[in-house]
């Protein structure tokens, strides 16, 4: 997911792909694709103002993926019995009309360097190393399509090893467009954690058409606001009793678009054709219709 606001010649893109991915001959070619039905970014009014000092933003306004702030993630370690594999190539990782995109795309028989079968990749970007941060506010404008089993998400993870240093979830959505969840990890409470809600949204209001995804992040608690409303509270006392606080130490950003797997099917029960994955998502897939848009990414603090 990489291009946007412009018209990519056939020839070029094919030769970008060939030279970052040889040995990775089953990635589709990108396209480029119209502008949100919820509403291009580029018209929308601009980010609410800070309530204190800016420490990093991003409104993917360039003309490709900004490198020095972001990471393109590549599969590698897979999880959650998940069906994509990420790469870093302009065809899921790409910018148009002023918002980043997370495309996730049919590729059957597609193979890692490592030797792993997919059907799907998609994108996933972080700020690894780039940019972390511990207190503040994390906040991003996004809107997605919907569909059963679709799996993008917006959040923080520790630097070291999880969970011992935490996961802050700000938003998730597993295929049913009235709401999106938050959730926090860590020592004693991951995985099937304790501490997770939903937030449904009114109606005709729900994750196709823009949002604001935040979190406020204090030394003793969470406080997760969906476009301003507070929608779910995490204290240290909270977690205190399942196990140690994971939230005194630095954090860096994460969007991703995964595909089917565990949280989709635990809420869908689909098996087939894909585990957590219905098949009407798969023609959605297929026909290049499913997308996450990410208006733009900021992180301030007192």
């Amino acid at each position: 997911m990489q291009p946007k606001g412009r018209t990519w010649l056939l020839g070029l893109i094919g030769l970008c792909i060939c030279a970052t991915f040889m040995q990775d001959t089953r990635i589709p070619a990108p396209l480029v694709a119209a502008a949100p039905p919820g509403g291009s970014p580029a018209a929308a009014p601009a980010p609410p103002a800070p309530k204190g000092k800016v420490v990093f933003f991003d409104d993917f306004s360039g003309p490709s993926l900004d490198r020095s702030k972001w990471n393109a993630e590549v599969t590698g370690m897979h999880v959650n019995h998940e069906l994509q594999a990420y790469v870093d190539s302009n065809a899921t990782i790409y910018l148009e009309n002023n918002a980043l995109v997370l495309h996730p795309r049919y590729a059957k028989g597609y193979v890692t360097k490592d030797g792993q079968h997919f059907d799907f990749i998609s994108g996933r970007i972080n700020t690894k190393n780039k940019f972390d941060f511990k207190y503040g506010t994390a906040e991003a404008r996004i809107r997605m399509t919907d569909g059963t089993g679709l799996w993008p998400a917006w959040w923080l993870l520790g630097n070291s090893e999880w969970p011992a240093t935490g996961e802050i979830d700000i938003m998730e959505y597993v295929g049913e467009q009235d709401w999106a969840s938050a959730a926090v990890h860590g020592p004693g409470y991951s995985g099937e954690t304790p501490f997770v809600n939903r937030y449904y949204f009114n109606k005709n209001k729900g994750v196709t058409q823009w949002h604001i995804y935040a979190v406020d992040w204090t030394p003793d608690s969470l406080v997760f606001k969906y476009d301003g409303a507070p929608m779910f509270r995490v204290t240290r006392t909270m977690t205190n009793n399942y196990g140690k606080w994971a939230f005194d130490n630095n954090k860096y950003l994460i969007l991703n678009f995964a595909l089917g797997g565990a949280y989709p099917a635990k809420i869908n029960g689909i098996h087939q054709p894909y585990y957590g994955l219905a098949s009407t998502t798969l023609d959605q897939i297929k026909n290049n219709q499913s997308k996450m848009w990410v208006d733009w990414v900021r992180v301030t603090q007192n």
